[in-house]
């Protein structure tokens, strides 16, 4: 890490962290706390000059060649301010045809091109790639709903990843193994983690601190002349792999392949290559279907049981993530939001209405719901369900 990436580094866990928390004081005592506009404008000010200024500096030292790491540290880094500006409408990509943040752009798209990934902050930046120094790890602000916000998206991201991890290595042994009920059972608890842990964020987060105060980070802005969505918290390959390796999912489904291609860029490289390894693998399910005449057997008997034990899991925790996190964070404070504001809601892009009805779908196709609009695995989980003995 150059000195001027050090110096950098240490703004964005300092004055940048400061300057966010100040403003975010001053919108939350408006009685319409969405409103930012003609507020706190020094420290808007303070804000983009301190980072401007550091930026200049990186942008003219140029690529230093550190390695990936280092890179995408620095790229996360140039994000995080990019996305603070957009956040305090330094920037507004309605207003803008190019981005003001000249020299942030410029750095962003350099990095991004350089290491495969989207040129703005992605959700690992904030999660499972955020170094810790003395305990403290890199946010926008200083609230207490923030990192409960940060601790349990990292805390459930890790737990799909474990899950992804124990279904991928099935894959070289068949679904028939001794081993694959270990590694059934290491996903199941997994996937377990995750529902507790969503839960614990449920209980703990302040709906109204979270959709005021941390959402809007994550919304859209122009890196350059490009609009690129917000950081997501289901960037990273692990929640598709188990998507597609339990079956319940198809890649050449084409909703769901668009999500896909979509998200590639916002995560980690070698997150790009497992998923697309992952897209042409025959799935579990499909293997346990095709061995349907070997019913009567142990192995069937014990495997088939755990792998549905694992497909009720990962439904209930779609379920619960749909109809507790997206309805009581998002759908249902939008309803008292002044209207002038509601175009600017959501952190993907599409209104609020279209994005709610997508999310139903994937709730419904991770769930293996019946539905007779869109294709889910209900018949198929049933007809395994007929196999298993009573």
């Amino acid at each position: 890490m150059t000195a001027c990436t050090r110096e950098f580094d240490a703004w964005i866990r300092s004055s940048f962290c400061e300057i966010n928390s100040q403003l975010e004081t001053l919108y939350w005592q408006q009685e319409d706390k969405a409103n930012v506009e003609d507020v706190g404008e020094v420290l808007k000010q303070q804000l983009q000059a301190e980072g401007t200024e550091l930026i200049k500096t990186l942008v003219v030292e140029g690529n230093t060649d550190e390695g990936f790491d280092n890179a995408f540290d620095l790229l996360g880094n140039v994000g995080l301010y990019m996305a603070a500006c957009r956040r305090h409408e330094i920037t507004e990509p309605s207003r803008e045809r190019t981005s003001p943040l000249v020299e942030a752009s410029t750095l962003a798209m350099h990095i991004g091109a350089s290491i495969g990934v989207t040129p703005r902050f992605a959700t690992a930046h904030l999660t499972t790639h955020n170094t810790a120094v003395n305990g403290v790890y890199k946010r926008f602000t200083d609230l207490a709903d923030e990192k409960i916000f940060v601790d349990y998206n990292t805390k459930g991201i890790l737990a799909y990843k474990r899950a992804a991890d124990a279904l991928l290595k099935i894959l070289p042994l068949g679904v028939s193994h001794p081993i694959t009920g270990d590694l059934l059972k290491v996903a199941k608890y997994a996937l377990q983690d995750v529902i507790d842990s969503n839960q614990e964020l449920f209980d703990k987060l302040d709906t109204d601190r979270f959709f005021y105060c941390v959402r809007p980070y994550y919304k859209p802005h122009r890196v350059g002349s490009q609009v690129y969505r917000g950081a997501n918290a289901g960037d990273f390959a692990g929640i598709n792999v188990i998507d597609m390796l339990l079956g319940l999912c198809v890649a050449n489904e084409p909703s769901y392949s668009q999500m896909l291609v979509d998200k590639f860029l916002y995560m980690m490289p070698e997150d790009q290559q497992i998923l697309r390894d992952c897209m042409r693998r025959t799935s579990l399910m499909d293997s346990f279907l095709n061995l349907e005449s070997q019913h009567s057997a142990s192995w069937y008997q014990e495997n088939v049981t755990l792998f549905l034990e694992v497909c009720e899991l990962h439904g209930k925790g779609a379920t619960q993530h749909h109809n507790q996190l997206v309805e009581k964070y998002i759908a249902q404070p939008s309803n008292s939001m002044a209207e002038q504001h509601l175009d600017k809601v959501t952190a993907s892009g599409p209104p609020l209405s279209v994005l709610l009805g997508s999310l139903e779908k994937l709730r419904d196709r991770r769930a293996a719901n019946q539905r007779d609009d869109i294709f889910t695995r209900y018949h198929d989980i049933q007809k395994l369900k007929t196999t298993l003995s009573r």
